[in-house]
């Protein structure tokens, strides 16, 4: 009316065009002016800062490692949220599930690499990861109570591929003692018993394994079995003929055995299976698994934000189709596979496209979750430039994977729009 529309919309515009400008518009520029500079920013560095995109070894690895996560954690996250969608939807507790699953979204990338940097600790104590681990491994191949354990002054037993042998053969009708150190009392098995002395018995090797320790100074006898020792329940024995067991045992409670006559003349073994270390589980960040670590990090966080877009998604099929196919003869994989997935076709495309634009910018549970012994084997490209631009003094080389960056993400933001102006003519 007052012939001023264009004048009233554009000091409309000019707050967020002035906030754009210096948001966005001046930063990327700068940035690539930036990128051919020299370290000081005084000078012109031509290409250099790109080429060492392509040479320098700490950027090539993290190249790699952002090809494995633009592989890996959209598939995983988009899957997961497809499935967890797929199966809540008819189960009346399906709101809440979707509800815990969504939870980890409200926690910020740093909380939640302090959360997964405790999760994936060492110590089976601490870390849920290897407690979890480890106690499934024990459940099917137990460690042994006795890994410190070793002959003491004046033993009998010489050590041999991990366990320990008898210096001379035994005989029947002769009981031999296998003195050990090395194991605090407080660390015994809980079957441990007081070790008593085995009686020579005729046709038979007797025997007692004890820990031949007494606490005290001057207390206790060398090699003979003391008042208050214990034996060392479950030791395995074995009888040895020329590299052949020929006889074996395991020692009771109070650390005695009995080898049949079969084992006259041999040499007594304790195998290196009785002095196991204990199952301390994975080294998950270590440099063969920290990626993919932090990548289920990543998916445990992310899940839920693809499960609520493709349940939106879901909710819009057309449910005739899919009780039409039923009556049809199909089964249910047969209606997920050739009408659920098809008709949700743009939804996990979409999915799939923010996720991979989200994790080509990744940086913080990296930097978080991965030790500064392998955070070199973890590192990524968001990483590598905020290294190189402030712990090792190259701005020219950061900004140039500034911009390498963007060049990555602006394809795929492109097909990601295209697909969404597609659907809303739709």
């Amino acid at each position: 009316m007052t012939g001023t529309r264009r004048t009233v919309a554009a000091l409309f515009l000019l707050p967020a065009l002035v906030l754009l400008g210096a948001l966005v518009v001046y930063p990327i520029g700068y940035s690539v002016v930036r990128s051919f500079s020299n370290a000081s920013g005084d000078g012109f560095a031509g290409f250099d800062n790109y080429k060492a995109l392509f040479t320098d070894d700490g950027i090539r690895t993290a190249l790699k490692n952002n090809i494995i996560w633009v592989v890996f954690a959209p598939a995983v996250s988009t899957a997961l949220g497809l499935i967890f969608a797929v199966l809540t939807e008819r189960v009346r507790w399906g709101t809440a599930f979707k509800l815990v699953v969504f939870m980890p979204m409200a926690i910020s990338m740093l909380a939640a690499g302090i959360i997964f940097r405790l999760v994936y600790d060492q110590d089976p104590d601490k870390g849920v990861a290897n407690a979890v681990w480890v106690g499934v491994h024990d459940t099917f191949a137990q460690s042994s109570a006795f890994p410190k354990a070793h002959p003491g002054r004046n033993s009998p037993l010489r050590p041999q591929s991990g366990g320990f042998v008898t210096a001379a053969a035994v005989h029947t009708g002769q009981a031999v003692g296998l003195p050990l150190v090395g194991v605090a009392p407080d660390q015994m098995p809980d079957s441990a018993k007081k070790a008593a002395a085995a009686k020579p018995e005729p046709g038979k090797i007797t025997g007692t394994t004890w820990q031949d320790f007494t606490r005290g100074k001057g207390v206790g006898r060398l090699g003979a079995v003391d008042p208050g020792e214990l034996g060392y329940a479950g030791m395995r024995i074995e009888a040895v003929k020329d590299g052949k067991v020929v006889a074996s045992t395991t020692a009771a409670g109070d650390g005695t055995f009995t080898l049949p006559a079969q084992a006259d003349g041999a040499l007594l073994r304790l195998p290196a299976s009785n002095f196991k270390e204990p199952y301390n589980g994975l080294d998950w960040l270590g440099p063969s698994l920290v990626t993919p670590a932090i990548i289920g990090a990543y998916v445990w966080m992310w899940a839920g934000f693809a499960m609520v877009l493709i349940a939106a998604g879901l909710a819009g099929v057309p449910r005739e189709l899919l009780e039409a196919a039923r009556v049809d003869g199909a089964n249910e994989w047969q209606v997920f596979r050739r009408i659920t997935v098809p008709m949700l076709a743009p939804v996990l495309a979409v999915v799939t496209v923010t996720l991979m634009i989200n994790v080509l910018k990744i940086f913080d549970l990296v930097f978080i979750i991965a030790p500064g012994s392998s955070q070199d084997d973890a590192n990524v490209l968001a990483l590598e430039l905020y290294r190189k631009g402030f712990s090792e003094g190259q701005p020219g080389i950061a900004s140039a994977i500034a911009v390498f960056l963007l060049l990555l993400v602006i394809p795929v933001m492109l097909f990601n729009m295209r697909r969404l102006k597609r659907e809303v003519r739709r």
